[in-house]
């Protein structure tokens, strides 16, 4: 399949350039698009045949559900068979924006993009690519984002290529995503708020609209099933090894788990902040990527980073671990899933084994 290729230009009409794609869209095929979050891989998401052509592309098991793009909040109600209070007041506070909510399905939704289950996922993004493109096409689409099921989502549209070009319709390049990790999945059909996926929208600022709000188990504790099925599966994966170093001293513990694994002869990529990898030494083995002074600038550059990794074709990748408050919750989940849960903690001068697995060039000097 040949895919089509659209850049976008600031000084034309954006529907006219969009058409085209909406055009692919209604004919059943699936074309990839900017979101504020990450580039999904969009098909007509009350298309069960378009919907399939998704999971072929990304190679995506058939129990991990779908989310349905929306470009105006009532669009929500032909999707669900009901709305609970709380829904309401969620989405009168966050929509548009980075925020999937799961809801009661209606009887509209396929089976495919459920994967069979009672409820479906809805989201109403903030980016006016995205909304302009599910207007033109006059359907929701359903979009998970628009990689290889397994590895780092794509924050650009060059990314998205390198993983679907030949494989997909086409790819509108509306350049890149503002927020560079995935919605916040929150399920509104129990009692309270539940977080499934941490993202752009924090625990923090659902608890100062709803006063209450709950993690799912499964995010804080591995031995815990998720309860979204995506969940579940590893993400966001290197090629490399990755090993996240957390803790009260984690910058120097990459900094000095970078020295031994170059001295071993390693490859090595560098994942840390502004602080940490300007006391990093030169060296020829050393891949640094700089993922900026702060959250913020994390969570944009991370994905891109880890990509960046794979073209460089390091042996290891070590990752500086940040505090779970705000934003971090969604980069340290994100961020523990790229290493596989291979995590050690660094204090007082102190290696200590989390979980996982620990490198060979740290044995011995690990606690286990």
């Amino acid at each position: 399949m040949e895919t089509q290729y659209w850049k976008l230009k600031d000084d034309e009409p954006l529907e006219a350039q969009l058409a085209p794609a909406a055009r692919l869209l209604q004919q059943g095929e699936v074309v990839a698009f900017p979101t504020e979050t990450v580039y999904g891989l969009g098909a007509d998401g009350l298309n069960g045949e378009a919907c399939r052509k998704i999971f072929a592309a990304k190679g995506r098991p058939a129990d991990n559900p779908l989310i349905l793009h929306i470009s105006e909040k009532e669009e929500i109600l032909p999707l669900t068979s009901g709305l609970s209070p709380m829904a309401e007041k969620l989405m009168e506070a966050f929509w548009p924006g980075p925020m999937t909510l799961i809801v009661p399905k209606s009887d509209r939704i396929p089976e495919v993009v459920t994967a069979g289950q009672e409820t479906v996922a809805v989201r109403f993004p903030s980016n006016p690519v995205a909304r302009a493109l599910i207007r033109l096409t006059g359907r929701p689409l359903a979009a998970p984002s628009a990689n290889k099921s397994g590895k780092p989502s794509p924050t650009n549209a060059q990314d998205v290529l390198q993983d679907m070009d030949g494989i997909i319709g086409g790819v509108v390049d509306g350049g890149a995503c503002d927020i560079g990790v995935e919605s916040t999945i929150i399920d509104t059909t129990g009692t309270v708020p539940v977080i499934l996926r941490p993202g752009g929208i924090t625990e923090e600022m659902i608890q100062e609209v709803m006063g209450e709000v709950e993690l799912d188990p499964g995010l804080v504790r591995p031995d815990q099933k998720p309860k979204a099925p995506g969940m579940k599966y590893r993400h966001y994966a290197p090629k490399a090894p990755m090993v996240l170093i957390e803790g009260p001293e984690a910058g120097l513990g990459v900094i000095r788990a970078a020295i031994m694994a170059e001295a071993w002869g390693l490859k090595v990529g560098v994942l840390a902040l502004d602080e940490t990898v300007g006391h990093l030494p030169h060296a020829a083995h050393l891949v640094i990527c700089n993922a900026g002074k702060d959250l913020g600038d994390l969570a944009e550059n991370l994905y891109t980073e880890l990509r960046e990794f794979d073209r460089q074709q390091v042996d290891i990748i070590l990752g500086e671990g940040v505090s779970t408050r705000g934003l971090g919750l969604a980069i340290m989940n994100r961020m523990r899933k790229s290493a596989g849960h291979n995590i050690l903690v660094y204090d007082r001068g102190l290696f200590r084994k989390k979980s996982g697995q620990v490198p060979e060039f740290l044995q011995g000097m690990v606690i286990e």
